[in-house]
């Protein structure tokens, strides 16, 4: 299972920031240099990371983006619902039933519980441990 490029982009847009904070504000323009995203889809991101108070902007020569937490804050989960909304693994609404039937699907408590599982997961990582690789994982490599 993969997480979405968005919110991929945006987890790695948010640590290449955190790299680079200490001179001022960060260019969308440098970032999409250095980890070769678009420059297109990183406004779109930033456009919603910047509604949602992750990031603010600096206009103006020498202008970019400014992390508004601490990194010890900024909470990957933060980042992905940003820009996403949620971590839900399946279609189920209140106004779409994933069943031909118009219930919940046979699977459906699977996938709920894999996106809370998910949540939790980038609920306990904050862009500082990333940076410090601080990240403690208890799977299997091979996975």
């Amino acid at each position: 299972m993969k997480i979405n490029t968005k919110s991929r982009y945006a987890i790695v847009a948010i640590v290449d920031m955190a790299l680079h904070a200490d001179h001022g504000p960060v260019s969308l323009r440098d970032i999409s240099i250095r980890q070769n995203v678009p420059l297109k889809y990183l406004e779109q991101i930033f456009s919603k990371l910047r509604k949602e108070g992750v990031v603010s902007s600096v206009r103006g020569p020498g202008g970019g983006y400014l992390l508004t937490k601490p990194l010890n804050e900024i909470m990957l989960s933060e980042v992905v619902l940003a820009v996403d909304g949620s971590f839900k693994m399946t279609r189920c609404t209140a106004e779409f039933k994933c069943s031909p039937l118009k219930g919940a699907c046979v699977t459906h408590s699977l996938w709920k519980g894999l996106g809370k599982t998910i949540f939790s997961y980038f609920d306990s990582i904050s862009v500082e441990d990333v940076l410090k690789d601080k990240i403690n994982v208890n799977m299997q490599e091979s996975l």
